[in-house]
């Protein structure tokens, strides 16, 4: 049996969803399905903030969490690696924890040190990072979510740049719009004030949410018309 653990890592989620997603994803969806369902998942979390609705916007964001993860391990893209060299206990533009972009009017992106000796080993603890590198008591829910929207746009933006030409600059940007984006889906959930891997080790305790194999025998119309 696959499944999420408490105290899980991110690199031990995305070897999670590769278990149990990869072979009907590899049968069924190219990135550019799968970015689909990620914007499609995440609107509807987006949805569940307008309607103040906490259980929708959590289980349309993990499931849009694992079509990116998906994403990520058809591309061979290590995000945890990623993530902490974009936020090494820094936010990733002003270098500041806690940011402060908009006190200082911060223009250049400024020059981040990396401390290895502090960096996270359980996604709680990035959770915890980024929780103290943007808390969430300085926004509101609603700014998280827009937050998030446009992230998701940009994370975007970086595949179709990527996908249509093949250069390993632009495969370098999808790198980090989607260690941005994963902040992005961080700061929703601190400003709920949940754990993402507490909701992720109730949701995928027993293989696949849904069929409950590994890997996953869901038809591609039980995927494609999943309402959550």
């Amino acid at each position: 049996m696959s499944k999420v653990n408490r105290d899980t890592t991110i690199k031990e989620y995305q070897g999670f969803v590769k278990e149990v997603y990869g072979v009907p994803n590899d049968r069924y969806f190219s990135v550019w399905d799968m970015i689909t369902n990620v914007e499609r998942f995440m609107m509807r979390g987006l949805k569940g903030i307008r309607k103040n609705d906490a259980q929708k916007i959590k289980i349309n964001l993990l499931i849009g969490l694992s079509w990116f993860m998906s994403i990520m391990n058809q591309l061979h893209v290590d995000i945890e690696k990623n993530i902490w060299e974009r936020f090494p206990y820094q936010c990733s533009y002003c270098a500041s924890s806690p940011c402060s972009c908009k006190e200082k009017k911060v223009e250049i992106r400024q020059k981040l040190t990396v401390d290895e000796s502090r960096r996270p080993k359980t996604l709680d603890d990035f959770q915890n990072m980024f929780e103290k590198i943007y808390p969430a008591g300085n926004r509101t829910l609603d700014h998280a979510g827009v937050h998030l929207a446009e992230e998701a746009g940009e994370f975007s933006e970086a595949i179709l740049a990527y996908r249509g030409g093949h250069v390993d600059e632009d495969f370098r940007r999808v790198e980090l719009e989607a260690a941005d984006f994963f902040s992005c889906i961080m700061g929703v959930f601190n400003s709920l004030g949940v754990s993402t891997a507490e909701e992720l080790a109730l949701m995928f305790s027993n293989n696949c949410h849904v069929c409950h194999n590994a890997p996953c025998t869901c038809n591609f119309r039980d995927i494609t018309e999943f309402k959550s």
